[in-house]
């Protein structure tokens, strides 16, 4: 899927669900974990993600101790005012017709939730290192 003829795919991760996936000590440093996935994001901008792109719009929607992670120029970075969840929702509901979008979390309600909206989804591993 690519965006040759428009936005490119619009590719939102929930930063939260997808760095408490893996048990690697995130709770001790949550900002830090979530910088950590930041970086892990932005080296996979250029290649796509999950069948997605190239090229990608890569947004990591954070929440809670993580807000005040900075965006970089691969990955604009979303704090979310309350939960994450309902941020990632208002974000795809916002998105024009016909781009693509993918949810990256392996929270149930929250996929579908963004399905009903159109949105395809993916699991950590689409993004995760290894």
């Amino acid at each position: 899927m690519s965006g040759e003829h428009g936005p490119p795919p619009l590719v939102l991760v929930d930063a939260a669900n997808v760095v408490g996936s893996v048990p690697d000590g995130w709770w001790r440093d949550r900002h830090g974990a979530t910088e950590r996935l930041r970086d892990t994001l932005a080296d996979r901008a250029a290649p796509g993600v999950a069948g997605f792109g190239p090229p990608v719009e890569l947004v990591l929607v954070v929440e809670g101790a993580a807000r005040r992670v900075a965006s970089t120029a691969a990955v604009r970075v979303v704090a979310a005012a309350g939960s994450g969840d309902d941020r990632i929702v208002e974000l795809v509901a916002a998105t024009g017709p016909g781009r693509a979008v993918l949810v990256v979390t392996a929270d149930r309600e929250l996929r579908d939730r963004v399905r009903e909206l159109g949105a395809e989804t993916a699991g950590p591993r689409a993004v995760r290192e290894g």
